[in-house]
């Protein structure tokens, strides 16, 4: 049974008219709109569909071409249907792509796309703002004092114009691999060479908090070994100022299993730092090979979903949600691809190719909506109080025709609510 105590707390709502009078015997509807945990999912195509122009943000070079209406049907049936019941976003910030020309960053398109996100009462994530794969080319033209000097001021103006719009990021990434990194050459793993990781872990961190002292900001990694442990008592040490640990959990290879989710979150939660699982993969189809050391070396031209496996990714992402929700340092969890045929064309998706919804879609869905949400309908006693355990998140009372939002946060015992 689920230990979900500490995603809930008590209030009592004490509702009055507008000269101050209770509003006593009065039968209300309690709705909860929004969670406070973070159900996320990748919100990449929001970029292209706002935007108004061909291309994913996570292809090269920025996009020119209009966005055709079929194109544009697909993406926003798509989106209507993942946050349907996901309630955060992770956009995309990686340098070569979002500014593949030096000086000409994708800004307009995607803050078209964070502002739609937001429309529809989307919390928004940009990632990543400093990382070795998918850097910028240009950047190799420089030594390595201008192109650290070049990467702060980046981060310093990115965070700064999406301020407001996008207020938490993934720093750095993958930063256990990134001075090891021999795959290519690139301009970013030269100055964690030079630099060493934790100096530049420290100079990226205070950039992105110089720009916006109200971010919350993300150390984040797929390396689960006691290499990132070590990295994060090394920069928690030197004072840096880490909000939350990221933990990517790309399971290509077969679902880690209730044991392993169980020890990564022991290791990490001895930290006493919020946890986010950032980048969440399970995949509906076959598992990619055992004996394949970095995924992206795992090409293939079609990788489809099936029955079996569909009903497999459903038990074991239902598991996993399940787990981690339960767990009190944990706050947010993100499904990578929202849809099939992205990264590595992997069955990864809660959508089929043609928008369809998979099983595992389904059932996550419904246990938001439903087990973990808070909805009812209530009398006020005669003082206009009524008392209420629920769910935390946004909520809104309605009576006598009126709507009244209110959060439930565990922050206060009583909040009194007026109506017009």
């Amino acid at each position: 049974m689920e230990n979900l105590k500490h995603r809930k707390a008590e209030i009592t709502l004490k509702l009055q008219k507008q000269d101050g009078s209770p509003v006593s015997n009065q039968e209300v509807t309690i709705k909860q709109k929004a969670h406070q945990f973070l159900f996320g999912v990748g919100g990449f195509e929001a970029v292209e569909l706002a935007g108004g122009k061909l291309g994913m943000p996570s292809t090269p070079g920025i996009p020119g071409e209009p966005l055709d209406p079929e194109r544009e049907k697909y993406l926003r049936e798509k989106l209507g249907k993942l946050y349907s019941c996901n309630n955060f976003a992770t956009l995309p910030f990686y340098i070569g792509r979002y500014e593949p020309v030096e000086g000409k960053p994708d800004e307009a398109r995607t803050k078209a796309g964070a502002n739609w996100l937001k429309e529809q009462g989307i919390a928004l994530k940009g990632h990543p703002l400093c990382w070795h794969t998918v850097c910028a080319d240009w950047l190799m033209n420089y030594d390595n004092a201008t192109i650290l000097k070049k990467v702060i001021e980046r981060i310093e103006r990115d965070v700064s114009v999406f301020a407001g719009l996008i207020d938490m990021w993934d720093v750095i990434n993958e930063v256990v691999i990134m001075p090891v990194f021999d795959k290519y050459d690139n301009a970013v793993t030269r100055i964690c060479k030079e630099y060493g990781q934790v100096p530049l872990v420290k100079q990226v961190f205070e950039a992105a908090k110089r720009a916006n002292p109200n971010s919350i900001l993300l150390l984040n990694d797929f390396d689960m070994s006691k290499d990132y442990e070590i990295l994060i008592e090394k920069c928690l040490d030197a004072g840096i100022p880490i909000d939350v640990i990221g933990l990517q959990s790309h399971q290509h290879q077969g679902y880690w299993g209730a044991e392993k989710v169980h020890d990564v979150l022991n290791r990490f939660s001895r930290f006493g730092l919020p946890l986010h699982f950032t980048e969440n993969t399970i995949i509906s189809g076959d598992i990619m090979p055992k004996h394949i050391v970095d995924l992206n070396d795992w090409q293939v031209e079609e990788w489809p979903t099936t029955p079996e496996g569909e009903e497999r990714q459903k038990r074991e992402i239902m598991e996993m949600y399940e787990i981690l929700f339960s767990h009190p340092k944990v706050e947010a969890i993100t499904t990578w691809s929202g849809s099939d045929n992205a990264w590595l064309h992997a069955p990864a998706g809660f959508l089929r190719t043609d928008n369809s919804e998979k099983p595992s879609f389904i059932a996550l869905k419904d246990k938001i909506k439903n087990e973990w949400s808070t909805n009812l309908t209530a009398k006020t006693n005669a003082d206009g109080n009524i008392n209420f355990e629920g769910f935390k998140g946004d909520y809104e009372v309605v009576y006598m025709g009126k709507k009244i939002p209110f959060k439930l946060d565990g922050k206060n015992d009583i909040i009194s609510l007026k109506g017009d």
